[in-house]
């Protein structure tokens, strides 16, 4: 059914890049605020400036995590060492949750300006699942996932929403853990194996694989099917509607 096995009852869906044209306003949020991090950084120390990149970086360390482990991950990767912080930090203060209050600013800035804007074979799939009588939940790491799914026109298809604020409210552990997804299962009222993931971060196909669900499909927007598959996913797809195949 709509290019899943017999027995999966409900689909899990990620946010950004996934169903909404979110992933590349997250990736140029993160690249804006590290590199004018690291070049404050570079000025007053004998560091060298080193950009990070939005594609290598941003994959690696950032991408379907939680916004806090996604600036731990990355400054550990330069061998950068800050305090904590705390959640409430200003985005100008030099710790892990000042910074990433501080690309939080940046996404939400963004997404004033330009909108969200879902992917059309991502709104078939999600017609499709519907009339289908599939489950269905987002399961993302976003505190905005609520004025993403608002903005883009598409929180009537979803019935129950795991993101960032559920997760620190029940003390969820952020992908790669499967905490959030068997979160939205449970939400459901199904098991895991009888339960699809759609994802298109490293990350989240690894909660996928790890949390064993009974398919894992691998959003590949950015030209890394080869590494979803090698992560987790037992399918990858450019594009949802793919998945449709003559029902599109």
């Amino acid at each position: 059914m709509l290019g899943l096995p017999d027995g999966v009852r409900a689909c899990l869906f990620d946010l950004d890049g996934v169903l909404t044209e979110t992933a590349k306003v997250h990736a140029a949020a993160w690249k804006r605020m590290f590199d004018a991090y690291l070049h404050e950084r570079a000025k007053r120390s004998s560091e060298t400036f080193r950009a990070f990149d939005s594609k290598d970086d941003y994959d690696e360390y950032v991408d379907g995590k939680p916004r806090y482990d996604g600036v731990r991950s990355f400054l550990d990767s330069r061998g950068i060492e800050l305090p904590e912080g705390a959640p409430d930090d200003p985005p100008d203060r030099e710790t892990v949750c000042g910074l990433g209050n501080r690309k939080n600013e940046l996404v939400l800035e963004m997404i004033r300006a330009d909108g969200v804007d879902p992917y059309p074979g991502s709104v078939r799939y999600l017609e499709a699942a519907v009339k289908a009588g599939l489950r269905r939940a987002v399961v993302s790491s976003s505190t905005n996932c609520r004025d993403v799914l608002e903005a883009a026109g598409i929180e009537g298809y979803l019935e129950e929403r795991i993101d960032g604020v559920v997760a620190e409210r029940e003390h969820l552990r952020g992908k790669p853990a499967p905490d959030t997804f068997l979160a939205g299962a449970r939400a459901l009222g199904v098991p895991p194996a009888e339960a699809a993931v759609f994802e298109d971060a490293l990350a989240g196909v690894e909660a996928g694989r790890a949390g064993s669900f009974g398919f894992v499909v691998g959003v590949d927007r950015v030209g890394q099917a080869d590494a979803l598959r090698a992560h987790g996913a037992d399918v990858a797809v450019a594009d949802l509607a793919e998945l449709l195949g003559d029902e599109q």
